[in-house]
């Protein structure tokens, strides 16, 4: 079953060339093909079979259609769906079930999406791999003994592999952008408060957001249509009308398109494949009427020492909340109250989620706040001027998704230093709260996959998406 988009899915289900339920048998035994490759912690084979069939039944009796109606999706396992799992991939939260569902959840599915299950993913969404998960590594689709990228790979598997049409994954300093660029697909993350983050367990709350990750800029676009916009249950969510974006997606064109190039993107320090895929790129839409305008982000590198700053104080408040006291789970050697707290999260977490606990209780301490959270929080509000102000040269900012193509598992989990810049030019855009993507450009001299990065100004999301899809290799 060939199916190049949701727009040639739909055209065949309204035909009745197949039906929703052929669509959905097809994507759930390729996914029990792939079970040894770990993308899928839990899989929704009745449910979905069940709701394929509804939808089914609304075809043939006339009713109107979902903006959605068929879409089989995957959804990553630190969003909410009532009386699903939502472990976020982790040991302390293995054997609970959510009791309500997330607004983008709610959203999709009344616009007639189907759910196909939940995605593997870094625990809690802390990692650049997929090798934090408590459920074991996924493997990248193109060299088994690579990985997918982090936290969303598991989504990002799971697109490309062909194992879902579209997957919704969450998005904290690169986490769909980076798994995107190492999966040959596109990885959208919308302008933070886009799309209502009620629903989506805290990993560091004023960074997160629901992104998505599909095989190309059309479907993205629909998905985030559908999502975004205004939610009473989220107060960080913004009241910014939602528009058309496909429509908008269309109206742009690389004929006098400006596009900032930071040097600060392009190190001597940068894979020389990524480099010249990228820079090959830029200079094709060059040729074809684009402006390349070269622009300085100074004090770039300060991007990551900020960020883990303050996504790593937000988290060790966050997971405060998961103590073995009133859900998830519980240590049973523990003789005093003390004790209890103390074993349930140290049996219960991992180790890059206590490591991120530690060092942000650590500089959130008395004595060290004004010299770490609060000289961070003013690095922060420096990058976000000066992107506003390189922004107001330029249409969009562009650079490689990640410095290097995807690595071997196990090739820096004992650096955890390095690993942390596999996220260096994703970072900014979440620390400025921007909206962002990475496209698809490619492969390098090992057949692997290499992304560009995009940033627009707030809100921009379809001017976004229309410069990606110029820029993807296959749409």
């Amino acid at each position: 079953m060939h199916l190049s988009s949701y727009e040639d899915l739909r055209s065949k289900l309204v035909s009745r060339v197949i039906s929703c339920e052929d669509v959905v048998r097809y994507y759930l035994e390729r996914i029990d093909r792939h079970q040894e490759d770990n993308i899928y912690i839990s899989v929704f084979h009745e449910q979905a079979l069940e709701r394929a069939r509804a939808l089914d039944s609304k075809l043939n009796t006339g009713e109107s259609l979902g903006k959605l109606f068929g879409l089989p999706m995957a959804i990553k396992d630190n969003i909410a769906m009532k009386g699903g799992r939502l472990t976020c991939a982790s040991k302390i939260l293995e054997h609970y079930e959510s009791v309500y569902d997330a607004t983008a959840v709610i959203r999709l599915e009344a616009e007639d999406a189907i759910f196909l299950g939940k995605t593997n993913m870094d625990e809690f969404a802390m990692g650049s791999s997929n090798e934090n998960s408590a459920f074991g590594n996924v493997p990248n689709p193109f060299d088994k003994k690579r990985v997918p990228g982090g936290s969303s790979g598991g989504s990002a598997a799971a697109v490309a592999n062909g194992l879902a049409m579209v997957a919704l994954g969450s998005d904290t300093g690169g986490s769909v952008r980076q798994p995107a660029g190492f999966c040959d697909i596109v990885g959208l993350k919308p302008t933070y408060g886009r799309i209502s983050r009620y629903g989506l367990v805290a990993f560091a709350s004023s960074f997160d957001q629901i992104g998505v990750l599909s095989k190309n800029c059309n479907d993205a676009a629909l998905v985030l249509e559908v999502m975004a916009g205004k939610d009473g249950h989220d107060a960080t969510s913004s009241y910014h009308p939602v528009t058309d974006y496909s429509a908008e997606m269309s109206s742009i064109s690389v004929e006098g398109l400006k596009i900032g190039v930071p040097k600060e993107y392009f190190p001597e320090s940068l894979n020389s494949d990524v480099s010249r895929i990228v820079k090959g790129k830029l200079n094709s839409l060059r040729d074809q009427g684009a402006e390349l305008v070269e622009i300085h982000l100074p004090d770039s590198e300060y991007a990551i020492a900020a960020y883990y700053i303050l996504v790593t104080a937000e988290a060790s408040s966050n997971l405060a909340r998961f103590d073995g006291a009133r859900y998830g789970y519980r240590s049973a050697h523990a003789e005093d109250l003390s004790a209890m707290y103390i074993n349930s999260r140290t049996e219960g977490f991992g180790r890059e989620v206590k490591r991120r606990i530690m060092l942000g209780t650590y500089v959130l301490s008395a004595g060290y706040y004004d010299t770490y959270y609060k000289k961070a929080q003013q690095v922060r509000r420096v990058f976000q001027d000066r992107y506003r102000e390189a922004l107001e040269k330029v249409d969009v900012i562009a650079g490689p998704t990640s410095p290097f193509p995807p690595f071997g598992i196990g090739e820096k989990t004992t650096n955890p230093l390095e690993m942390y810049l596999a996220d260096v030019f994703t970072v900014p855009a979440s620390i400025v709260g921007m909206p962002a993507i990475s496209v698809p450009l490619g492969f390098d001299s090992m057949n692997l996959p290499v992304g560009m990065h995009l940033i627009c100004n707030f809100f921009e999301e379809g001017k976004l998406l229309g410069i990606a899809k110029h820029m993807q290799h296959h749409d």
